[in-house]
């Protein structure tokens, strides 16, 4: 297994206090106390919350199947556990009651496909389903997000953002280094679990318009993101716009 650099830690999260939630101004501008925003914001908190707290529970998995990065993986999965008490205390300064019951279900199949990749050993479908499709998806929700979050969850994104580049990368390293021997299998879970992803963001469309994210947007970004990424692993053009085009199975 590759060795790899250490990661330079990130700031540690700061301990920033609830302030007063600020409407934005008056034209056209959301809300964030009104009933329909906060009835949206309970599910897609919840879904970030639940996104944060499965990468912790994957990259323990992962340092469990690959011991000889287990120091950086324990790392990165403390840094996701960070994040998700980050997200709870958005919702709490909204007060905002996440809908767990729904993000759990939103999850499920990711979170299925891991777990069946991590009972058979199979490593290369665990870091694309964690370290490239859920970093991706959070990259492009956390960069639409940010411009128009309140004040609070604002500050809180944008240290998290840069963490998930982190993630990231470090998938990106492990494929890229054993990308000869993996090619076939990193192909395999694109097929399985990129429609999924469409699935997510068909199902979360309403919720996340209603939060001023457009769908395209998101999809847009995370297109970009996870190309970038088959791209640094090895990939050429043709093969990423293949392996891109499965998604649309599911649009």
């Amino acid at each position: 297994m590759p060795k790899f650099g250490t990661i330079s830690n990130m700031d540690s999260q700061s301990e920033t206090k609830p302030e007063k939630v600020k409407s934005r101004n008056e034209t056209d501008q959301t809300n964030f106390e009104t009933a329909a925003y906060k009835d949206a914001y309970s599910r897609i908190n919840a879904i970030v919350i639940e996104g944060e707290q499965e990468a912790y529970k994957n990259y323990i998995k992962l340092a469990e199947m690959l011991p000889n990065d287990q120091d950086e993986l324990i790392k990165l999965s403390k840094m996701e556990n960070r994040h998700k008490k980050g997200f709870e205390a958005c919702g709490r300064n909204l007060h905002v009651k996440p809908d767990m019951e729904f993000a759990k279900k939103f999850f499920e199949p990711l979170h299925k496909n891991f777990q069946i990749a991590a009972a058979t050993g199979n490593v290369v479908a665990c870091l694309l389903i964690q370290s490239l499709i859920i970093e991706c998806f959070a990259i492009a929700a956390y960069n639409i997000y940010i411009p128009v979050a309140d004040p609070f969850a604002r500050k809180i994104t944008e240290s998290v953002v840069k963490d998930e580049y982190k993630h990231l990368n470090f998938g990106e390293v492990w494929l890229k280094e054993y990308f000869k021997d993996s090619k076939e299998e990193i192909q395999k879970a694109n097929r399985q679990n990129l429609p999924i992803v469409w699935k997510m963001l068909n199902q979360v469309e309403k919720d996340a318009k209603a939060l001023d994210m457009e769908k395209d947007a998101l999809i847009e970004d995370f297109m970009i993101a996870y190309g970038e990424a088959l791209d640094n692993i090895g990939f050429t053009t043709r093969e990423i716009m293949r392996m891109s085009a499965y998604g649309l199975v599911a649009a």
